[in-house]
C-alpha cells in the first residue's frame, strides 16, 4: 500500500496509521510475521482472513492494547509511545467496536452511562457531559433514546449504534471495527454499515475493519489486506484484490463464495464454522 495519500486538493497527506515489519511473539510462537499495513485519514483499510490469522493480534497492537517485538508502528507520522501520558493522548483517538454488543456493552449500565464511559475516564464529563452523550446517540440514529434505560432492552442493531456511539465519544480519527457486524442479522448488518459509512463521510474517519466476509469488504472498503499465518500475502485497492487475486490463498478465499446467494457470500471453512457459532437471530 502506499505510503501517503492525496487529499481532496491534491496535497499529499500522511498516513494515519503506518505499521513498517511488524512482528509479534507469544511465547515461542510468531503470530506476525513482517507485517507492513497503512491505514489512509477518511478511508476504510480490511483485514480479512482465517480465524488465527493474526488479525486480531494486529488490531490490538494498533490499538495500544498490545506491544509489538519488532517492527514500527506509527500513528500520524511519529512513532507510537507505549507508556505515558503520550501513549494516554494517543489512544484516546483511537475508538473500538467490537464484534457482540452483547457481550461488549456492561448489562448492569444504562444507555447514558455507557456511551459517557470514555468521557467521564478522561474527566470531561462534567462539562456539557450530558448533552455530549446526547449529541452522540442521536448522531448513531438513536434519537430520543432514555438514556436511564439499561442495554438489556435494546436489540442488537441498537445495542451496536449505542457501542458506535460510544466509540466517538472522544472524537477518534480512527475506529478499529473487529467484526462488528458478524453477530447481526443481514438486514441489521446493512443499517449497520450504512452508518458507518455516513459517519465516515461526516466525521472524516478512518477504519481499521476485520470481517470475515468478502461482499463487506466489497461493500465498505478502499484498501484491503488479506492475512494468512500470521502474514499479509495480498494488499491493494479492493477492487483489484477483489477481480484479480494474484495469491493462491486469496484465490482461494474468493472461490469459497462463489456460487452462493449473494445474501450468505462468506468465507468457508474455519471462517463459517467461526461465524456459526455466532447468534444469527439479533435485529
Amino acid at each position: 500500500m502506499p505510503p501517503s495519500a492525496r487529499g481532496p486538493g491534491g496535497e499529499v497527506t500522511t498516513p494515519i496509521v503506518e505499521i513498517n515489519s511488524l512482528t509479534k511473539k507469544f511465547g515461542s510462537i510468531t503470530v506476525l510475521h513482517d507485517v507492513s499495513l497503512t491505514v489512509e485519514r477518511g478511508r476504510t483499510t480490511s483485514l480479512v482472513g482465517e480465524s488465527g490469522s493474526g488479525k486480531s493480534t494486529l488490531a490490538r497492537i494498533v490499538t495500544g492494547l498490545e506491544s509489538a517485538d519488532g517492527g514500527t508502528v506509527l500513528f500520524d507520522g511519529e512513532p507510537r509511545p507505549r507508556r505515558g501520558r503520550a501513549a494516554r493522548a494517543i489512544r484516546r483517538r483511537i475508538g473500538v467496536v467490537l464484534q457482540d454488543p452483547y457481550d461488549s456493552l456492561d448489562s448492569r449500565f444504562t444507555v447514558g452511562e455507557v456511551v459517557a464511559e470514555p468521557l467521564r475516564a478522561q474527566g470531561r464529563y462534567r462539562r456539557g457531559g450530558r448533552e455530549r452523550v446526547r449529541e452522540l446517540l442521536d448522531l448513531c440514529g438513536m434519537t430520543d433514546v432514555d438514556l436511564a434505560a439499561r442495554v438489556t432492552g435494546f436489540s442488537g442493531g441498537q445495542r451496536q449504534r449505542i457501542a458506535i456511539a460510544r466509540a466517538l465519544a472522544t472524537d477518534p480519527e480512527l475506529i478499529v471495527c473487529d467484526e462488528p457486524t458478524s453477530a447481526l442479522d443481514v438486514s441489521v448488518q446493512a443499517q449497520i454499515l450504512n452508518l458507518l459509512l455516513r459517519l465516515q463521510r461526516e466525521c472524516g474517519l478512518a477504519y481499521l475493519f476485520i470481517t470475515h466476509d468478502i461482499d463487506i469488504v466489497r461493500r465498505i472498503s478502499d484498501q484491503v489486506a488479506v492475512m494468512h499465518r500470521g502474514r499479509i500475502v495480498e494488499a491493494g485497492a479492493v477492487a483489484d484484490v477483489t477481480t484479480n487475486p494474484r495469491d493462491p490463498y486469496t484465490q482461494k478465499l474468493l472461490s469459497a463464495v462463489l456460487g452462493s446467494s449473494p445474501h450468505t457470500r462468506k468465507l468457508s471453512g474455519p471462517l463459517a464454522q467461526e461465524r456459526k457459532a455466532a447468534p444469527s437471530s439479533r435485529g
